[in-house]
């Protein structure tokens, strides 16, 4: 074993990890590159063992596998590093002291020759930056070279009409001064009183008030920040005033145009800075509508694809909106003078489905108004967009389809605009180039232009530099990568000056687009600039090296305090800084030993990680910060506390009302820790009223009351943790006695299990504990104990067992090498609860693999190879690292050795394979404790080709008129290269024997599975020519086609009649109407009517007609105007009838369900509208007899005549002794001036009056035959009013109210 240890020349207690690399190495072979890994080096020592370096890196960007090995070989190789030391110091020749200068170098054997140039290559690999801390104190002492923070854009324009202001700001320590140059040469802005700088700022002002043209100041800025330790550079800022020229006057005559022809009107907007936004206008100020037919191009212009007479009815203005200004030019507006054939513009042609017919206009093919011709290109920049255009006037207005050439549209950045004219393609990139073409058509035609794109590029960053900050003697580089097309040029800078121009520095070497720095030092701190550039663009990009001595400092307090609870998980933090950066290393209670591993983790920022807290971790913890400079140290002292737990906890209680109950919640927690117990009713705090009583381990509730009724939560905590427990308080009347105290509690889903505990570690098993949630009222029936694996399936979990209800503790059977973590979840009849925390993790050992993948297959996917797939084995079955498969195959039949191959993924691709052989393989485990079982034999078969013969002495058979029967001679088996899968024959309708009758010639096709010689072809059209040919089909394809066959089908029934239409246009009559079939499958010979009439169940005679095949129409002579028609209609050839076609006529009006059937005679007719009216009737005839009749007998009785006209009625007036009754025309008659109303009510019409105002009798008489001739008394406090004659006494109405 040979160990190489390269030192720096300090004292052996100086020497730290960001010592700098003073010793080289020389002869040198062929290097591997491999120990590097890209490491920047700050303490570097490799340890040579059978041909491998192992490398210690004490950098905070070392990689993470580096960085977890530094400390644990730190002891080792300090203690290599301090024998070698003192060798040296034995054999150093006299004059040579201790601070001499010089490559020493110790070795206690000798490594091949290669080694030297490996350590060399990885050390000129190592590139680097130290982070500066955000901490103002750190910021505002270490010195920085200047770097620009803030300047204005490449293509800066201003608004003349403001002062122009350039921006460049920058940081540095010193604060950076700043100049200017203007077209390359120096601005003095001394001279000119216009221009100021601002203030700790390097911002130009040039101010206007006192008069100037901003114009005069146009030009190429660049700003320079300068301070003792370089120089950083603006972009170089392009100076432009804003310009919003007027337009030039002009007088436009009338455009003339013939309505249908094309027309561009021409914008051509004065050229602005920036461009001007284009829209167009009326004169009036309404914007003019855009559709298909009219849209506005990119350049500005309007383009007519076609005018239209109503395109007069308005001017056309273009109109241009400047940015800066806020102002809108508009030219003169065109006018138009449409031509026509049809001078009246009738608005209903609009919509007309035919209108530029309608108006007289000819129809035209599309042709391109923009761009011209078929063919154009179109250059971009990457990352712009793309905007293609094409616009096309025709008659009828074209559609515009776009087209990309070889692929499809990039349906992610591809929007169509100006109704589909304009396709826009945003973010362009280089497979964007191509060629798209635009497709517009109409009915008369289309056209197409095709445009070339190509894609170029303005340079942009692949690695742009970054400021790089090192420590003295370290090595480092900045690298410039950009791409562009062309490609760019890299021209590097220093202080704002060419690197060639610049004073050598032996410390540094350019290449390319890399400059190396070896052993930097104070001197080398500088500012350099990156410009790459080519045809389209540059970039400009600063990026300082400085070089920092800062001995080690801490960040943090000092003596912190963390205390944590048993079992927890902690981090320990001790952020540092330094340069060279420090190494950072912790210690326990002043012991020598560095904590990392195991329990312990140390992260790269420094922090140190204690994985489970147990109480021997308690103490004080120094971390040591370290590097060439000094170190430094912080303490921690770390407290551990026992947790907080309820042991006992409160229970569910049913308590009546008006009594007491007491929860009980007693708690075990650290002493040293300041306990509080609060108390949450129903998730809520819970107020403590005079009722309550709340003691340290319990809470009683005196004279219970119904709104006590909840849930109670304990809650018990401490500054660093706390417990909980609920319970659940059922209040009930004094009457109620309940017989299941947990039926009147409300159910809930189980809390989750907590506190897993894993015991009784064996390799194939563990004993999982848990203690169990709180049931929410419903018991527990299952326990659900999941696992999760972090190699295959991390963050993954999956049903490991299940176990009743009753038991919290189980042993859990485990596969080898998984790193299980587990968790329960506990079930009841509500449903399961959230997951349980997970379990610590648990590595079982390793072993080889007890099964082998499964669903093995061998297929071919071309014609020479065989791909074999699996399904791969998942965590479970892995049993040890480096899952991987031995993959085996030969042709089967044969005594060829296996061939073998180990794979890791979950397929093998054989190749240079015959076609279609089979093959014999085997897919077998392993891992690195061994090979699985020995697996099964599997049966693959090389790819398929398509078959080479077809089959021959093909036989027609026509069976009917729609099916023929086919027969072959198979194909020998070597000529179909693959699995027979089915015999095919493609066949098509070629013609019909019909005249002028068009036929579909679309090829169809039917398969005959499997190693067969005859088949059935079905679903042809009668009475028509086909053609046929048969091809052998395997699983690549169809074979050669065999000779084609010809067969013509016989006569067959037509198809049914289409468009079949009953009309009933009076009662008497109904017309019938038809159109030939859609089929007729044969020579037509005429169509046969069958008709029956219906009325409900009653079903009429049948009747037949038959019609010549030219007739479509016929009229049936309705027998009465009740009853309805079944129509059945079907057409005929020779071979018979076809299909037939069924309607019925229309239901009469008055029917409520025209198709309800008639059960018997009375209810046909009880449903009848005329006999319902003639009932009706009926019945107002008896009604009024009865009237007339009653009225009769009325005038035939009995009226009392009173003797005194002024004696009012009494009591015993109203009946007689001989039962007659007194009529008495005030109670039964209605007023004048009153209409009775239907429901016998009476209307008021004019008088006011009212029966109230009359007195209580009234004199009344009545003539000798018995009419009443009486009148009306009125109230004592009025005038007596003369009574109004009652001529109506025969009257129905009125007898009626005399019935009241």
């Amino acid at each position: 074993m040979v160990k190489i240890c390269l030192e720096c020349q300090s004292e052996p207690e100086e020497r730290g990890p960001g010592s700098a690399l003073r010793e080289l190495l020389t002869d040198g072979e062929t290097a591997s590159t491999d120990t590097c890994s890209g490491a920047r080096l700050t303490d570097f020592c490799a340890v040579w063992d059978a041909g491998v370096f192992l490398v210690s890196a004490a950098g905070k960007g070392a990689p993470s596998g580096v960085t977890e090995r530094r400390l644990n070989e730190a002891e080792t190789l300090n203690s290599v590093r301090e024998a070698q030391f003192q060798r040296l110091e034995a054999a150093r020749p006299r004059g040579l002291g201790r601070g001499a200068r010089g490559p020493v170098l110790r070795m206690a054997g000798q490594p091949p020759p290669w080694a030297y140039i490996a350590v060399l290559l990885c050390v000129l690999s190592l590139g680097g930056a130290i982070e500066i801390p955000m901490d103002p104190s750190i910021q505002n002492e270490l010195s920085q070279p200047p770097t620009i923070t803030k300047q204005s854009v490449k293509d800066h324009i201003v608004d003349p009409r403001d002062n122009i202001l350039i921006e460049c700001e920058a940081k540095g320590n010193p604060a950076p001064s700043f100049h200017w140059t203007r077209n390359s040469k120096f601005f003095n802005i001394a001279k000119d009183p216009r221009v100021s700088m601002r203030r700790r700022s390097g911002t130009l002002v040039i101010d206007f008030r006192s008069g100037g043209r901003p114009e005069e100041y146009e030009g190429e800025y660049q700003c320079f920040a300068r301070n003792k330790f370089g120089t950083a550079l603006s972009n170089r800022i392009r100076l432009q005033v804003s310009k919003s020229p007027l337009w030039p006057k002009e007088n436009l005559d009338p455009v003339v145009v013939q309505e249908g022809a094309p027309l561009t009107l021409q914008c051509n907007p004065p050229p602005g800075l920036p461009s001007p936004v284009i829209f167009w206008m009326s004169s009036s100020m309404e914007p003019i509508t855009q559709d298909k037919r009219v849209s506005q191009g990119h350049n500005g212009d309007l383009y007519f694809s076609n005018v239209m007479l109503q395109d007069m009815q308005t001017d056309y203005s273009c109109n241009a909106r400047f940015h800066f200004t806020h102002t809108i030019q508009q030219k003169n507006p065109f006018t138009l003078k449409v031509l026509t054939n049809h001078p009246y513009n009738d608005s209903s042609l609009r919509n007309h489905p035919d209108m530029y017919s309608a108006r007289g206009v000819a129809e035209r093919t599309p042709s391109f108004m923009y761009p011209q011709g078929t063919a154009s290109s179109q250059m971009v920049l990457r990352g712009m967009d793309l905007l293609l255009e094409c616009i096309a006037s025709g008659v009828p207005t074209p559609d515009i389809a776009w087209y990309k050439k070889g692929g499809d549209l990039p349906s992610d950045k591809a929007k169509f605009e100006n109704f589909n004219k304009a396709l826009r393609i945003t973010n362009v990139s280089e497979e964007d180039s191509g060629e798209y073409f635009c497709l517009a058509s109409n009915k008369m035609g289309s056209i197409r232009h095709t445009i070339s794109v190509r894609v170029k590029a303005a340079p942009y960053w692949l690695d742009e530099p970054k400021n790089l900050i090192l420590a003295p003697g370290e090595d480092g580089r900045l690298v410039c990568r950009a791409n562009g097309n062309p490609k760019p040029t890299v021209q590097w800078m220093v202080n704002g000056e060419p690197l060639q121009s610049a004073p050598p520095n032996p410390n540094r070497e350019v290449a390319g687009d890399t400059i190396i720095f070896r052993d930097t030092q104070i001197s080398s701190r500088a500012v350099y600039q990156c410009n790459t550039s080519n045809e389209h663009g540059y970039l400009l990009a600063n990026a300082f090296v400085s070089v920092l001595d800062v001995p080690p400092r801490m960040l943090s307090p000092r003596n912190q305090l963390i205390r944590v609870i048993l079992y927890n998980r902690t981090r320990l933090d001790c952020p540092f800084f330094g340069s060279p950066i420090p190494t950072l290393r912790w210690f326990k209670n002043g012991q020598g030993s560095n904590l990392d591993g195991g329990n312990y983790h140390v992260y790269e920022n420094g922090s140190l990680e204690i994985k489970m807290i147990r109480k021997e971790d308690q103490g004080i913890y120094t971390c040591v910060a370290t590097n060439i400079l000094g170190k430094a140290e912080n303490q921690v002292r770390l407290e551990v506390k026992d947790p907080t737990r309820i042991y006992r906890m409160p229970e569910d209680q049913v308590a009546k009302r008006g009594t007491t109950v007491q929860l009980e919640c007693r708690v075990k927690h650290d002493p040293s820790l300041k306990l509080a117990v609060s108390w949450l009713k129903d998730d809520e705090p819970l107020y403590i009223s005079n009722r309550m009583k709340k003691e340290e381990d319990s809470l009683t509730i005196f004279g219970v009351a119904e709104r006590d009724q909840g849930s109670y939560t304990c809650v018990a905590s401490t500054e660093l943790d706390q417990d909980l427990a609920k319970a659940y308080l059922t209040v009930l009347a004094d009457q109620a006695t309940p017989t299941n105290r947990l039926a009147a509690l409300p159910k809930g889903r189980p809390d989750r299990p907590r506190d897993l505990e894993l015991t009784d570690l064996a390799e194939r098993s563990v004993r999982l504990t848990w203690i169990p949630g709180d049931d929410n009222n419903s018991p527990i029936t299952d326990y659900v104990v999941q696992f999760e694996e972090d190699q295959f399936q991390p963050g993954v979990w999956h049903d490991h067992s299940k176990f009743p209800g009753s038991v919290n503790s189980a042993v859990l059977r485990l596969s080898p090498y998984v790193n299980y973590q587990f968790r329960v979840i506990a079930i009841n009849e509500v449903g399961s609860s959230h997951p349980s925390l997970p379990s610590e993790r648990y590595r079982t050992s390793g072993a080889p693999p007890e099964s082998n993948p499964s669903d093995v297959k061998g297929e071919g996917t071309r014609k020479n190879n065989m791909e074999i797939t699996w399904t791969p084995m998942n965590a479970t079955s892995a049993f040890g690292p480096n899952l991987r498969y031995i993959v085996k195959w030969r042709r089967r039949e044969t005594r060829e050795t296996w061939n073998n191959v180990t794979v890791w993924g979950s397929r093998y691709v054989v190749g240079q394979t015959p076609v279609y052989v089979p093959y014999e393989i085997r897919v077998q485990a392993e891992n690195d404790f061994g090979k699985g079982p020995e697996p099964d034999t599997v049966i693959g078969y090389s790819g398929e080709d398509y078959p080479r013969a077809a089959p021959t002495d093909v036989k027609i058979r026509v069976l009917n008129s729609t099916a023929i029967s086919l027969q072959w001679n198979r194909v020998y088996s070597d000529t179909v290269q693959g699995q027979l899968r089915e015999y095919r024959a493609y066949y098509w309708r070629e013609s019909s024997l019909l005249k002028n009758l068009w036929v579909s010639q679309k090829r169809q096709q039917a398969g005959f599975p499997g190693d067969r010689l005859r088949g059935v072809v079905s679903r042809l059209f009668p009475y028509s020519n086909y053609k046929l040919e048969m091809v052998v089909v395997n699983g690549r394809g169809d074979g050669p086609r065999s000779e084609t066959k010809e067969f013509t089908t016989p006569e067959g029934v037509p198809s049914a009649p289409r468009r079949f239409r009953v009309r009933q246009p009076n009662l008497e009559t109904i017309n019938l109407e038809w159109d030939h079939p859609e089929h007729p499958n044969g020579i037509l010979i005429g169509y046969t009517l069958k008709y029956v009439a219906f009325n409900g169940t009653k079903v009429g005679k049948q009747i037949v007609e038959n019609f010549s095949p030219n007739q479509t129409k016929f009229t049936v002579q309705r027998a009465d105007p009740v009853s309805r028609y079944r129509f059945s209609l079907s057409a005929r050839t020779q071979v018979g009838s076809g299909e037939a076609v069924t309607e019925e006529s229309p239901a009469p009006p008055n029917e409520a369900t025209p198709t309800a059937a008639y059960t018997n005679n009375q209810a046909d007719i009880a449903t009848q509208g005329w006999f319902i009216g003639l009932m009706c009737a009926i019945a107002l005839l008896v009604l009024i007899l009865l009237i007339v009749c009653f009225i009769k007998r009325s005038r035939g009785g009995k009226y009392p005549v009173r003797e005194k006209k002024d004696v009012p009625l009494g009591p015993e007036d109203p009946k007689e002794e001989d039962g007659s009754f007194d009529y008495s025309d005030e109670d039964n008659k209605p007023l004048q001036g009153s209409q009775t109303s239907l429901d016998g009510t009476i209307k008021q019409q004019e008088s006011d009056d009212s029966l109230v105002d009359y007195g209580e009798g009234g004199e009344g008489q009545f003539n000798e035959d018995g009419s009443f001739i009486g009148q009306y008394t009125v109230k004592k406090d009025k005038e007596e009013t003369e009574g109004n004659e009652s001529s109506e006494a025969t009257s129905p109405v009125n007898a009626i109210y005399s019935l009241a």
